[in-house]
């Protein structure tokens, strides 16, 4: 760069109000986006005084797939760029960002723009109005769909499927995360290929990488790849997320997360759509974020309300209400269409003396672990707490193996005379469908064991 380009970009820079920086953006022989340096800049965009002049932007910035297409699209194509972020969970507040075009010489492959931003602490609804018709059509069309099914999920599954199209991606995904329970749920997705589902792609991803996206996200506002460059450099951060995404052939993605009261609710996540047009892409789906995000936050809430009112809050398990309206309800299909069930009651016999010896709080703390741990084995079946220190199992899906099965992995994880001890009596009933007697079966046989456990250990309390 002549010196005298250099003076030019230093007068435009200090003219202007606003944290402002003139950027070169290189390009490489493949196509690709290079280096991206801070050439001139204001003493508003330094902010502390320091020269951050001749340094890569990522000196000043985050990293940003998307914020990069956007620069190289103003320095080689001429292309002016506006947008109004939520950025408030970063910054507290939020972010109008405007990036000019500058001159290009033909040929040459170093490009230059012009890049300035405007914090403010409140959300100017007005600069929302300013978009793109065939955009606002979309987004007004996304809101009413949210509204016209008659259930949650239902909803999700339509607006999912209409931003699939819209992107013309492979697949679209709506996720909301349960701190709570550690857990996240697929509550709505669309794939190109009809033999998919987006649950079949979430199927082998767990909690502990969906959870890390909070992290990877922290420091923008949504996660974009575009390319095997922007996966690589994303490897390095988070290689057991990379590679489930390469496992489902993943491309290029685009992660939005829902944030409700500033905490991330939820994530949209799209992948393998067309990178050309990612900056209108981009801008429109954090337009239709901000909404879903108030969606996604009622149905939690509901959900949450549900929950209170049918989980123990000691053990996280089922309770006993919970488990009257269960009996009651799956009684009467099984009288009507007998199908192979099991029942089991799992008896805690180290509770009292726990709580004798050490006190209710590590009373509290054992029945936490005792629910852990049955949820871990009957993961698939329904677990209640009956009673104070008795827990009962109903399973439909297993068979009577499969249930037996299940029955010894407890014993073994649950044998520890000083900690958790269960004695369990269960019972299978292939052919008549009857549920309180089965209940009853196993409620004896638990009755016996616990009488020779105590037999066994006198001193534990009874």
């Amino acid at each position: 760069m002549s010196e005298n380009n250099y003076s030019n970009f230093k007068m435009l820079v200090n003219m202007c109000t606003m944290p402002c920086a003139v950027l070169s953006v290189e390009e490489k022989e493949n196509g690709t986006i290079g280096d991206i340096i801070m050439v001139a800049t204001n003493d508003l965009f330094s902010m502390t005084g320091e020269d951050v002049e001749g340094k890569p932007y990522t000196y000043k910035l985050s990293k940003d797939p998307k914020f990069e297409a956007i620069l190289y699209n103003a320095a080689f194509k001429n292309e002016h760029y506006s947008s109004y972020i939520d950025t408030t969970r970063i910054y507290g507040y939020w972010t109008e960002n405007i990036i000019v075009p500058l001159s290009h010489e033909e040929g040459s492959k170093t490009g230059y723009c012009q890049f300035m931003y405007k914090l403010t602490k409140e959300m100017d609804s007005g600069r929302y109005s300013i978009i793109a018709p065939d955009i606002a059509s979309f987004v007004i069309r996304t809101c009413l769909n949210l509204r016209k099914e008659e259930d949650f999920y239902s909803s999700m599954e339509v607006v999912a499927k209409d931003i699939r199209d819209f992107t013309d991606s492979f697949a679209t995904g709506i996720i909301t995360i349960s701190r709570d329970n550690d857990d996240y749920e697929v509550v709505g997705g669309a794939v190109r290929n009809a033999a998919l589902t987006i649950v079949d792609i979430f199927s082998n991803i767990p909690y502990e990488i969906v959870e890390s996206w909070e992290w990877l996200i922290s420091d923008t506002d949504c996660i974009i790849i575009r390319n095997e460059e922007d996966l690589q450099y994303l490897e390095a951060k988070a290689p057991e997320w990379v590679k489930t995404l390469r496992d489902n052939k993943v491309s290029s993605l685009c992660l939005v997360p829902f944030i409700h009261q500033n905490m991330i609710i939820g994530y949209l996540y799209i992948s393998n759509f067309d990178t050309e047009h990612i900056a209108r892409f981009k801008d429109t789906i954090e337009m239709v974020s901000f909404f879903l995000s108030s969606e996604v936050a009622h149905h939690l809430f509901i959900d949450r309300l549900k929950s209170l009112s049918n989980v123990d809050v000691r053990t996280g398990v089922l309770n006993r209400n919970a488990m009257n309206n269960k009996v009651d309800e799956l009684a009467v299909s099984l009288r009507y269409n007998p199908k192979p069930f099991s029942v089991a009651f799992c008896y805690l016999n180290t509770l009292k003396t726990i709580n004798t010896s050490k006190g209710h709080d590590a009373g509290n703390d054992l029945l936490k672990d005792a629910g852990k741990i049955l949820k871990q084995v009957f993961a698939d079946d329904y677990v209640y707490r009956s009673s104070g220190d008795e827990f009962a199992v109903i399973s439909t899906k297993s068979t009577e193996e499969e249930f037996e099965a299940k029955i010894e992995l407890l014993k073994e994880k649950a044998s520890d005379p000083e900690w958790v001890y269960f004695t369990i009596g269960y019972y299978t009933d292939s052919t008549e469908g009857k549920l309180h007697s089965a209940m009853h079966y196993a409620n004896v046989y638990e009755q016996e064991y616990k009488e020779e456990f105590y037999y066994n250990n006198p001193d534990m309390v009874k």
